[in-house]
């Protein structure tokens, strides 16, 4: 049997505003954008060229979810982006106006910087060494 995981949930303040910026900024692609209900939608998006993982949007709607908005991994980084063109989606990303959190470094695994999405997910940048 093989197994992979299909899809992480993003909890999100509003489904449009999380597509914009995923979309439109970061250049990922949609998969599917659903109406299940008539404020709710099912929407999955990935790195363009990625066949497997995506990130599915979960609109908040209890307090607790609201209170875990850019916080799903208690302050640290929730999410990498693997590249193998780390300069130029460094600068694609940072002329879009991603928010990086500090400068691009050199570690022994790899470039890595650490960026925000517009609710306070961190992601990885990076390219294994």
């Amino acid at each position: 049997m093989s197994q992979f995981i299909s899809s992480i949930s993003l909890i999100v303040p509003d489904y449009d505003q999380a597509k914009e910026f995923y979309v439109n900024i970061l250049g990922f692609e949609v998969v599917q954008d659903v109406e299940l209900a008539p404020d709710k939608r099912w929407i999955a998006v990935r790195p363009k060229g990625a066949i497997e993982t995506c990130l599915v949007f979960k609109k908040a709607e209890k307090a607790e979810e609201l209170n875990a908005i850019g916080n799903q991994a208690a302050g640290g980084v929730l999410l990498i982006l693997r590249t193998n063109q780390f300069e130029a989606d460094y600068l694609q990303m940072k002329n879009a106006g991603v928010v990086f959190m500090e400068a691009p470094r050199n570690e022994p695994y790899g470039k890595v910087v650490i960026f925000s999405d517009p609710f306070g997910h961190k992601w990885d940048l990076i390219q294994p060494a």
